[in-house]
């Protein structure tokens, strides 16, 4: 590209993205976010969002007034059914789930592994010979661990899925995969790396037809892809709430639990937050109906607070309209990495088809480990991933098109200086 197809190019995409903000039914919710006002550009939405101005004031005013004024009597009053009635709006607002199946909980990795260790006790127990748990090679690291971790734990095996690194499961792959000898299978919802967004309902009927209960990971959709839990017929799916919920670093995750299955499971960890009488401090444990039961120690309050302000506004807007605009961000950043740095020799690491797509992109490159750190000194902030992936994480409530032209101008730029030949 010469200087003069460049710059024109920029000029293009300058009025492109102009264009998109002013005609963006979004714009005017990104001023409600904390830094969105700045020169930081930040990709990493899908790893931790920002928060929401209403989050700080919520969590002073918590501080000053609910922990601080009300101290112990809060439980009583408060606290003790937050999980669920937060849990009950993540189910409304974010997985498309009716009320009674979701609870705020544990960490992802520890929610995770309570209900997939459930799932393949349940299952085992009904029948001998399923043995299995099924998962793709690529899942999130966590996800393998518990995986390996629960088969050697109960006598089982795990069944591994190829796939590629720029895709996900696929109908076919997991139709070969499971049979008469599959327990659960636990799969991501959107691909971690590449952002390859899985047919859920067609995945979770191959797994049902094979006799199989199935776990989503829904950390990388829920709140930028829409999901609908119920109507896809979800056995069990566990999500973060830091990525697109903005409930902080370290936000506790949910648990969905579908109603036919919460009296049938027995989950792991037992703990007196998860008993049929939580102050009876009884001499055994009974469990408690319904998604109580999946609770184990004290619930993580303060660590609720700040999601329940993204919660209502993606309730107000419309989970419709924020996949609406994550495709669009995603198509656009697509395009302007095809005219900018294809040149560079910059290759597209995640599906071009919306369809099959979630809220971020990866863009592979020999120096993305590198460029990733420069981009970091300059506040350009994306994540990198192995095997040289740089990704854009475009979180569509607090992110602008001109914000995502300028970080992949300064892509291009950081590429070059690490380039011998740049």
């Amino acid at each position: 590209m010469t200087d003069s197809e460049y710059s024109q190019a920029i000029e293009d995409f300058a009025a492109a993205a102009a264009a998109l903000d002013l005609a963006d039914g979004l714009a005017e919710v990104r001023e409600e976010f904390v830094g969105a006002d700045t020169s930081l550009v930040y990709f990493d939405g899908n790893s931790l969002g920002r928060p929401l101005r209403a989050s700080v004031e919520r969590l002073t005013s918590f501080a000053e007034h609910e922990w601080g004024g009300r101290l112990i009597r809060g439980w009583d009053e408060t606290w003790m059914q937050l999980p669920f009635e937060i849990g009950d709006t993540i189910g409304r607002a974010a997985i498309g789930a009716s009320a009674g199946q979701t609870v705020v909980g544990d960490s992802t990795t520890v929610l995770l592994y309570k209900l997939l260790r459930a799932a393949f006790d349940a299952q085992h127990a009904s029948d001998s010979a399923r043995v299995e748990i099924v998962v793709d090679r690529d899942s999130f690291p966590t996800d393998r661990y518990l995986v390996e971790g629960i088969a050697r734990e109960r006598g089982g095996r795990v069944r591994w899925i190829d796939v590629e690194l720029d895709g996900g499961v696929t109908a076919d792959a997991l139709s070969a995969a499971v049979g008469a000898e599959t327990a659960v299978v636990l799969l991501s919802h959107v691909a971690y790396r590449s952002g390859y967004l899985a047919d859920a309902r067609a995945l979770t009927t191959i797994a049902h037809d094979a006799g199989a209960l199935v776990l989503w990971d829904l950390c990388h959709s829920a709140g930028s892809v829409p999901v609908h839990a119920d109507e896809w017929g979800f056995d069990l799916a566990v999500g973060c709430t830091y990525k697109y919920l903005n409930g902080g670093p370290g936000s506790p995750a949910f648990a969905y639990v579908a109603s036919r299955l919460q009296d049938t499971l027995t989950q792991p960890i037992q703990g007196w937050m998860g008993t049929a009488d939580v102050f009876a401090m009884g001499p055994e444990y009974r469990p408690a109906e319904g998604m109580r039961r999946f609770l184990s120690g004290t619930p993580p309050i303060t660590g609720m607070l700040a999601m329940q302000d993204t919660l209502a506004l993606i309730e107000r807007v419309g989970i419709a309209a924020v996949r609406e605009k994550s495709v669009q961000l995603t198509e656009f950043a697509l395009r302007v990495s095809d005219a900018l740095l294809s040149g560079l020799g910059v290759t597209v690491a995640s599906p071009r088809e919306a369809d099959h797509r979630g809220g971020h992109i990866t863009l592979s490159h020999s120096t993305m480990r590198e460029v990733t750190a420069a981009l970091w000194q300059n506040d350009i902030i994306p994540d990198y991933r192995d095997p040289h992936g740089l990704r854009i994480g475009l979180s569509p409530l607090s992110t602008s098109f001109e914000e995502v032209l300028e970080g992949l101008v300064a892509v291009r730029l950081a590429i070059k200086a690490a380039t011998p030949s740049g």
